[in-house]
C-alpha cells in the first residue's frame, strides 16, 4: 500500500510510503485525498517524509487538492520534506501556498 490513512480526530494525514512520488501514483493519491474531502474532512495534512522525489503531475494533485479543501472552508498541510522535495518547492515557488512543518505533531498541533 503506497498511501496511508490516519484519524487524529478530525484531522486526517495521509502518509505517502513512496521514494518517488510520480505520475503512476498521483491518480491514486488524488482519489484518496479528495475521498477525505468528500467524506467530511476539513483538516488534512500529507506526509512527503518517506519521498525522495515528487514529480510535477503529484505536485499538481496536491494543487487541486488544496483547492478544494479551501472552497470547504478546510486547509492542507505538508509535512516531512528530504532535500529534493524541498527543491521542488523552492523552485515552482509553492512553498508560499502550502504550508509546511517538520514533523507529523507540529503540522496536527497547528490546526489547534
Amino acid at each position: 500500500m503506497n498511501f496511508k490513512v490516519e484519524k487524529h480526530g478530525d484531522i486526517a494525514l495521509v502518509a505517502v510510503a513512496l521514494h518517488r512520488a510520480t505520475l503512476n501514483e498521483s491518480e491514486e493519491f488524488k482519489k484518496i485525498l479528495l475521498t477525505q474531502i468528500e467524506g467530511g474532512i476539513k483538516k488534512l495534512i500529507v506526509d512527503l517524509s518517506q519521498c525522495e522525489f515528487i514529480d510535477s503531475t503529484f505536485l499538481g494533485a496536491l494543487v487541486v487538492t488544496l483547492k478544494k479543501i479551501t472552497q470547504q472552508s478546510g486547509d492542507l498541510k505538508l509535512v516531512g520534506f528530504q532535500p529534493a522535495v524541498q527543491s521542488m518547492f523552492e523552485l515552482t515557488r509553492m512553498y508560499r501556498i502550502f504550508e509546511a512543518f517538520t514533523n507529523k505533531n507540529e503540522a496536527i498541533n497547528s490546526f489547534k
